[in-house]
C-alpha cells in the first residue's frame, strides 16, 4: 500500500451464564480496568477526550492502538498501518488481546467478546469502521463519489462476514417498510443498518462513507477518509482483500484513473440488494439506466488496478493477484473460497448443519451458528 490505514472493531460481549454481580455490559469495563490498571498494556487517557469520552474510558496501547469503551461497548482501534500485513496483523492482535485478559481474568469459559456486527435479539448492529489517509488535492466531485461508492457497495462479494436472516424494518425509515419475505442468508451484516450514502454522524443515519472531514495530520495536505459499510472479518485473508482493494481503488481516484459511466443509481438499495439476492447473480441498476453484475464491477475496478499499479510493490502485486483469484473463483467454483471469504465459509457451516439436523432456515440453532462463528 502506499497509505497510512487502520481499524476500529467494536465487540459484543457474550455471557453463558449470567452472573448476578456480573452483567454483559459489566465485563467490557472490567477488561478496560484489567489491560490498563493491571496488565499495564498501556496508558490510560487521565482527561477528557471528548463529551462522551471521561477520564477513565480508554487509553493509548504499548503496540500503538487504543482500546476505550463506546456505549457501553470494547472497541479496539489498529495502530495506523503503512503495510497489508501490519494491519491485519495489529487487527488479530486486538482479538488476542481480549481473549488473553479474560484467561488473565479466569472467565474465559463464561465469557466471550464477539467480533461480529450484529445482535440477532436486539436488530442493533456493531461497527467495523475503516479508515484511510488521503491526499487532500484528490478530487470528490459527485460522479467520483458515485464511482468509490459503487466499488464500496460491491466488495461485499469478497469482504463480506454473512448474517443468517434480516434486520427489519430498517432504522429511520420515514414511512412503514413493505411486507418483506424471509430473506434466509445474506452476504453483509451491515447491508440492512446502511440507510445514507454520506453523511457526517456515525451512530444515526448510518453511511456508507461518514463525511467528518477530521485527517489527525496536516489539514493542508491530507484528509482521512472514514468508511462505515465493512464487516468484521474472521479471515485474515478477507481482512487483507478488504483494505488492500480500497487501497488500490483510493490511489487510482488519487490520480483520477476510476472507471467512467459507472455510478449507481441508489448505493444504498444496491447494497442492500446485492447482500440479499439468493440467486448470487448480484445485479444492480446503474444512474445512466443500464445494468450491471457486482462481479463485472469489480473486475473494473481490478482492471486499472492492475495496469496502473502493478510493480509498485510485492505487497501490491499479491494483491492484485488475490483479486484476480477471488474473482475468479467465484465466477466459476465459490467453494474454493471456503476458509479465505467469510459468507462463503459460514455459509458452507451452515448448509451442513442444515442438512445433518434437517433444519429450517428459522430455526434459532443457525443464530447461534452465526454468532459462534465470531467468537
Amino acid at each position: 500500500m502506499d497509505r497510512i490505514v487502520g481499524i476500529e472493531t467494536e465487540y459484543g460481549c457474550l455471557l453463558r451464564e449470567e452472573e448476578p454481580h456480573l452483567s454483559s455490559e459489566a465485563w467490557p469495563a472490567r477488561v478496560k480496568n484489567y489491560l490498563f490498571r493491571k496488565a499495564q498494556a498501556g496508558t490510560i487517557d487521565l482527561h477528557y477526550r471528548d463529551y462522551e469520552e471521561p477520564p477513565g474510558n480508554g487509553g493509548f496501547l504499548c503496540n500503538g492502538g487504543r482500546l476505550y469503551l463506546d456505549m457501553g461497548h470494547i472497541e479496539y482501534a489498529s495502530p495506523e498501518c503503512l503495510h497489508l500485513r501490519d494491519l491485519v496483523t495489529y487487527d488479530l492482535a486486538g482479538d488476542d488481546l481480549l481473549h488473553s485478559s479474560l484467561v488473565a481474568l479466569g472467565a474465559a469459559g463464561q465469557v466471550s467478546f464477539i467480533k461480529n456486527n450484529v445482535d440477532h435479539h436486539t436488530g442493533a448492529t456493531f461497527g467495523c469502521h475503516e479508515n484511510y489517509l488521503m491526499k487532500r488535492e484528490a478530487q470528490f466531485t459527485p460522479p467520483v463519489l458515485g464511482t468509490l461508492l459503487t466499488f464500496l457497495a460491491t466488495r461485499q462479494i469478497f469482504t463480506g462476514a454473512g448474517r443468517v436472516g434480516q434486520a427489519n424494518p430498517l432504522a429511520f425509515d420515514f414511512e412503514p417498510p413493505a411486507q418483506e419475505g424471509q430473506v434466509n442468508f445474506q452476504l453483509s451484516q451491515r447491508a440492512d443498518h446502511i440507510v445514507n450514502d454520506i453523511y457526517q454522524w456515525v451512530q444515526f443515519n448510518r453511511a456508507i462513507i461518514n463525511a467528518r472531514d477530521e485527517p489527525l495530520a496536516d489539514y493542508r495536505k491530507y484528509r482521512r477518509l472514514h468508511l462505515l459499510i465493512g464487516d468484521s472479518n474472521m479471515s485474515p485473508f478477507a481482512t487483507a482483500l478488504k483494505i488492500g482493494t480500497t487501497a488500490c481503488v483510493l490511489a487510482l481516484l488519487e490520480d483520477a484513473r476510476l472507471p467512467r459511466n459507472l455510478v449507481l443509481a441508489d448505493a444504498v438499495q444496491s447494497t442492500r440488494d446485492i447482500s440479499r439476492d439468493p440467486t448470487q447473480r448480484w445485479i444492480v441498476d446503474l444512474e445512466n439506466g443500464k445494468t450491471i453484475g457486482a462481479l463485472d464491477v469489480q473486475w473494473q475496478f481490478y482492471d486499472l488496478a492492475q495496469k496502473h499499479l502493478r510493480g509498485n510493490s510485492a505487497e501490491t502485486d499479491w494483491l492484485l493477484e488475490s483479486w484476480s483469484f477471488v474473482l475468479e473463483a467465484l465466477e466459476e467454483n465459490p467453494e474454493s473460497l471456503i476458509g479465505g471469504v467469510d459468507w462463503i465459509t459460514k455459509k458452507w457451516l451452515l448448509d451442513v448443519l442444515i442438512d445433518a439436523e434437517d433444519l429450517g432456515w428459522d430455526d434459532p440453532w443457525l443464530q447461534s451458528v452465526d454468532l459462534e462463528y465470531h467468537n
